[in-house]
This record gives structure tokens, C-alpha cells and sequence, in this order.
């Protein structure tokens, strides 16, 4: 039977986003340029919008409850995945990441975020009332990082994961670009890195109708 999969979750009263608990020992792998530059990179960052209670605490996180916060801006803490923390030490200031609406009624691609802070440590590892507390993690030594995100528009349309589903089940046939997405291939991962090829596309179906 599979585990919960693991997403990031805001938990409300404790006002900071965290994560359900998956272990992995799957690193990151650096993109280049033949000049040896890193290339920018693009993301995929899930968040529940429906209230889910663990341990007590609500871990609801929408599009719009991150538009509402001050200067529209939050840490994406909690993630507990060791590739989904490497994405996000990987992370650059202004790349871009889709926010994802996880475990809920109709999951799908609802906005667009910003990186505005590269990874620093996570501070709910060390809150023995946080959800996401990890008494192994030391202090001069953290295992957890975050990365601080601001909203930058919602989709013109929501892009539901029916119709991503129906694109990397075609893209694998003709060799799209959505054959090989992290969405599909790698459930799992709350915070997953995009091709350029990958990111374009889905912005280019906020145009069209969904068939």
C-alpha cells in the first residue's frame, strides 16, 4: 500500500508551511550550459488548500491564502524529503515555480509563485509543537532547509491534473514534452524541478480551452 504522499502543508496556527514525512535518498542533479553556467530552473511546488488536521494542527495552504499574507510572501517549510530539499537548496532568486493544489477535491496547477529567499535552515525542525518537528536535526547542524516564495499571478485558468494527466499520456506516445514530468513519474515529491519545455507548455494552456 502506497504512503501518504508527500506535499507541503501550511499549518495555521503556528502562521508556517510544512510538510508530510518521506524519506528518500535521492539526490539533485545540477543543468548546465556548455559554458558551465548553471541554467535557470523551473518548479513545481505542492500545497494543500483544504483543511487537513495533523497532530492537531490545520495544515490548509492555498493560492489565495499565500496572496494574503503580508508582502504576499511565506517560507515553504516542513518539507521532510531529502530530493524535494535539495530542490530546493538548488532553488535561485526570481525563478519561477507553479503552486500546486495537493490532496484535495480538484488537484491542479492554481498560480504562479517567485523564489525571493534561497535556502536557509528550517525552522520548524527544531519546534517541538510543530507538526514537522525533527528531533535527530541539530541546530549546528540542520538537515531541513526552506526557501522563501512570493505570489506572482494565479493561472489564468486553473489547469486541472486530469488534463496534465491526458498531455503526459499523449507526450509519451508522440514525444512531447510532457512525456517525461516529475508530476507523473515522481508523484511522490512535493517539490519537483520543470524543463523549460515542460514550463512553457503549461503556460500555453491557460490559453485554450481544456478539450
Amino acid at each position: 500500500m502506497k504512503g501518504p504522499e508527500e506535499k507541503r502543508t501550511k499549518t495555521k496556527n503556528l502562521g508556517r508551511a510544512s510538510a508530510q514525512v518521506e524519506n528518500s535518498s535521492l539526490q539533485k542533479t545540477p543543468v548546465f550550459e556548455d559554458s558551465g553556467e548553471a541554467l535557470s530552473s523551473y518548479w513545481l511546488m505542492k500545497s494543500e488548500p483544504e483543511s487537513r488536521l495533523e497532530k492537531g494542527v490545520d495544515v490548509k495552504f492555498s493560492i489565495e491564502d499565500l496572496q494574503a499574507q503580508p508582502r504576499q510572501t511565506t517560507c515553504w517549510d516542513g518539507v521532510r524529503n531529502y530530493q524535494a530539499r535539495n530542490f530546493l537548496r538548488a532553488m535561485r532568486l526570481d525563478e519561477e515555480a507553479f503552486f500546486y493544489h495537493s490532496n484535495c477535491r480538484e488537484p491542479g496547477i492554481a498560480g504562479l509563485v517567485k523564489i525571493v529567499k534561497e535556502a536557509y535552515p528550517d525552522h520548524t525542525q527544531f519546534e517541538k509543537n510543530n507538526p514537522h518537528y525533527d528531533a535527530s536535526s541539530k541546530e549546528d547542524n540542520p538537515k531541513w532547509s526552506m526557501v522563501d516564495v512570493q505570489f506572482v499571478r494565479t493561472m489564468k485558468r486553473f489547469i486541472p491534473l486530469a488534463e496534465l494527466r491526458a498531455h503526459h499520456q499523449a507526450h509519451r506516445a508522440s514525444g512531447g514534452p510532457l512525456k517525461n514530468m516529475a508530476l507523473f513519474t515522481h508523484q511522490r515529491l512535493s517539490v519537483q524541478r520543470l524543463t523549460r519545455e515542460e514550463f512553457d507548455f503549461i503556460l500555453s494552456l491557460e490559453e485554450k480551452e481544456p478539450s
